[in-house]
C-alpha cells in the first residue's frame, strides 16, 4: 500500500489504472461541522499480480491535484466501482463536476443478486471475500495528519476486498442475465440532478402536517434562506436552522428580534444578527406572497383511494416475485408504489424496465382481476381467473 502525495504519483498510478477493466474507489470524508463533504482521503485499487495495486491518495496534501483521477472518472473504458456510492460521487461533482462513468455500485448489485435490502459492505466482505474487517479505526477524525498505519490498513482494507466482492457479484449478474438491471439503477446516480440541492424547492424536505397556502409560504422562505446561509457559509443547515424551528416560526410569524427571543425551538447564534435578519425578512416575504403565488403540497397520495385488499394482495405477490428471483423487495417496489397501484395509478416507477418484467405485468394483471394467488406447498404462486 503506497501513500499518494504528489500530482505526479496519482498521474502515474491513473496511468496503471486505465489499462485496467476496472477501479475500486471509497473516500474518507467530514461532514459534521460543514454543509459541503470535505474530502480526506480516496483510496483506489484494481486488480494486478505484481502486488503494487492499492493506494490511498491523500487529498490534503499541499499542490496534489485531483485532476488525474477525474481524467480516469471520465474514460469509459475503465469501470468504476464503489460500495454506496451516493455521497462519493456528491463530493467529486460538487468539487469537479465529475460523475465516473461507467459505474458500478455494489451495494445495489448485491440487492439485485439476494443478499437483502441495502446490504453492509461488512456483510458482503463476510460472505463474499471470506474476511473480517478490522473496526477499531471506524470513527477516525481523517482530516487529522499523520494517520496511523492501523488508521490507513482500515481505509485500504474498503477497496482490496472490494475487488473480490465485484468480480463475484459482476460473474453472478451476468450469468442471470441481470446486468443490464443494473446498468438501469445507475440512472439515478449518473444524473447531476441526484446531487444538485436548489434553495427553492428546499421547504419540500420540511415534514409539516398543513396544507395552508400561507403557513407553506412561510416555510418555503424560511427553508429557502437556510439552505443560501449553509450553501454560502458551508455549514450544516441544523447549524442554521432545525425543522422544528421552521415550523415554530412558520405559526409564531415572528416581526421582529424580540419576538424571536421568544422562540422555543430557534438557536441561540439565530436570535440575533445575520441569521436573525434572514428569518425576519423570510417571514416578511411569506406574509407578503399572494394567494396564487403560494406553495402547495403533493397531497395525490393523501386523496388516493386505495383499495386495502388489493393492496395487501400486491404485497403478497411482491413477496412471492422477491423470493422467487432473489431480489430484495424494496428494490422492486415500495409501499407508496403498491398504494398507488392498488388506486388505480400506473405511473409508478414498479411499472417501468426490469421491474415491469419481473414485477409489473403481474402486478397489473392481479388489478385488472385477471389473475389470483394460490399457496402450492411453501410458495405462493399465480392462477388465471
Amino acid at each position: 500500500m503506497k501513500t499518494i502525495t504528489t500530482t505526479d504519483d496519482l498521474a502515474q498510478f491513473c496511468d496503471e489504472a486505465a489499462k485496467r477493466a476496472y477501479v475500486t474507489v471509497d473516500t474518507e470524508f467530514l461532514r459534521e461541522r460543514t454543509y459541503y463533504s470535505k474530502l480526506c482521503l480516496v483510496q483506489l485499487a484494481y486488480q494486478d499480480d505484481a502486488g503494487d495495486d492499492a493506494v490511498i491518495v491523500d487529498p490534503l496534501a499541499d499542490g496534489l491535484s485531483l485532476e488525474p483521477l477525474y481524467d480516469l472518472f471520465r474514460n469509459e473504458a475503465v469501470v468504476k466501482v464503489f460500495h454506496a456510492a451516493r455521497q462519493d460521487l456528491e463530493i467529486f461533482f460538487v468539487d469537479a463536476g465529475v460523475i465516473p462513468s461507467p459505474l458500478f455500485d455494489t451495494q445495489v448489485a448485491s440487492m439485485v443478486c439476494g443478499f437483502g435490502e441495502q446490504v453492509g459492505y461488512e456483510t458482503l466482505v463476510r460472505k463474499i471475500a471470506k474476511s473480517d474487517l478490522d473496526k477499531s479505526s471506524r470513527f477516525t477524525d481523517w482530516s487529522r495528519r499523520p494517520l496511523t498505519d492501523a488508521q490507513l490498513n482500515y481505509a485500504v482494507a474498503d477497496v482490496t476486498h472490494l475487488r473480490d466482492i465485484y468480480e463475484y457479484l459482476s460473474e453472478r449478474l451476468r450469468a442471470s442475465s441481470r446486468s443490464k438491471w443494473v446498468t438501469e439503477e445507475m440512472a439515478v446516480l449518473n444524473d447531476p440532478g441526484t446531487y444538485r440541492t436548489d434553495p427553492e424547492d428546499a421547504w419540500k424536505r420540511v415534514k409539516t402536517r398543513t396544507q395552508s397556502g400561507r403557513f407553506l409560504a412561510i416555510v418555503r422562505e424560511l427553508a429557502r434562506f437556510r439552505e443560501i446561509y449553509a450553501q454560502t457559509n458551508d455549514v450544516p443547515r441544523n447549524r442554521v436552522l432545525k425543522d422544528d424551528a421552521i415550523i415554530e416560526l412558520a405559526s409564531t410569524k415572528p416581526q421582529n428580534e424580540k419576538d424571536l427571543g421568544r422562540s422555543r425551538l430557534l438557536l441561540r447564534e439565530a436570535r440575533r444578527g445575520e441569521i436573525a435578519d434572514g428569518i425576519l425578512q423570510g417571514v416578511k416575504a411569506g406574509l407578503a406572497v399572494k394567494p396564487e403565488d403560494m406553495p402547495q403540497r403533493d397531497d395525490v397520495r393523501a386523496k388516493m383511494q386505495v383499495n386495502p385488499a388489493l393492496a395487501d394482495m400486491l404485497r403478497v405477490l411482491l413477496k412471492a416475485k422477491a423470493d422467487n428471483e432473489d431480489v430484495a423487495q424494496k428494490l422492486i417496489a415500495s409501499t407508496a408504489d403498491l398504494d398507488a397501484l392498488a388506486a388505480g395509478q400506473r405511473d409508478v416507477v414498479a411499472l417501468k424496465g426490469w421491474r415491469r418484467e419481473v414485477f409489473g405485468n403481474d402486478a397489473m394483471r392481479l388489478c385488472d382481476g385477471q389473475i389470483g394467488l394460490a399457496v402450492k406447498g411453501q410458495k405462493v404462486v399465480t392462477v388465471t381467473l
